[in-house]
């Protein structure tokens, strides 16, 4: 695990040196992570409520997103850069976080949304988005296991706010195939939409269920809980899940404009 941290931790610093990065953009932050990844179709009048005038959700109508207005986003931030490549004060963190793909009325151009999130580091809430909130009680285990070229893994979280907002996952998998992907997406500030931070990606992404493309089901156990407080309205029962995806490896670079 070292050294593969360590080898991460030089990608994510060579990914200052790409081409296209304007002289305007300022580099905040590096990161490499493991993610776990739920898509949800959630209530619609409840989750427009969450997001600003003038914004609407961006729903695919077809592939593997197909139905998700929502995503929960697990998040194991094992190797935390600063903008020169060196360890951030706070090398690693847990949290989980709530998206909506956006965009404004008529726009072919979709974006993100975080609406709320949950952080085992009390210094992290409210964030540069203002939607954190600490979790005291914030617990992560991972785990992964290979015998006969089969490679499994188990995942277990659990963040809770004393206000009540809850979000846990648990989960026992077979490790599939994953495919590279990537990119740059802009995510607004939910209380000020002119401001965004732009998220540079490279990832690898194993979709073990999904209710549209049926691909190969490599979830073995599942269970989820979540509600309460500020996300109540979105989490009351006639959620759907529609993917469970998994990132074995995701390097994020934030980016201010």
């Amino acid at each position: 695990m070292k050294h593969c941290i360590l080898a991460i931790a030089a990608f994510v610093g060579g990914l200052l040196l790409l081409p296209g990065m304007g002289i305007a953009q300022t580099t905040l932050e590096q990161a490499a992570e493991h993610r776990l990844q739920l898509d949800f179709h959630v209530n619609d009048a409840a989750l427009a409520q969450m997001l600003p005038a003038g914004w609407e959700p961006a729903v695919a109508t077809a592939g593997p997103a197909k139905d998700a207005n929502l995503r929960m986003i697990f998040i194991d931030r094992f190797a935390i850069m600063g903008s020169d490549g060196k360890p951030a004060a706070r090398p690693s963190a847990r949290l989980v976080y709530l998206a909506i793909p956006v965009r404004q009325p008529g726009s072919i151009v979709i974006s993100q949304m975080i609406i709320h999130g949950l952080t085992e580091n009390a210094a992290d809430a409210p964030g540069d988005f203002g939607v954190y909130q600490h979790a005291p009680v914030a617990k992560m285990a991972r785990s992964a296991s290979a015998s006969g070229g089969v490679s499994s893994g188990s995942e277990d979280w659990e963040f809770a706010a004393p206000s009540g907002e809850r979000m846990e996952a648990h989960i026992e998998y077979q490790r599939g195939p994953a495919v590279r992907g990537g990119g740059e997406t802009k995510f607004y500030d939910p209380r000020d939409p002119a401001k965004f931070q732009i998220f540079k990606v490279e990832q690898a992404i194993d979709i073990m269920r999904n209710a549209t493309t049926n691909p190969p089901d490599h979830v073995k156990k599942f269970s989820y809980k979540a509600g309460g407080g500020k996300i109540a309205s979105l989490f009351d029962g006639s959620e759907k899940l529609v993917s469970w995806d998994s990132f074995p490896w995701y390097i994020r670079s934030v980016i201010a404009p």
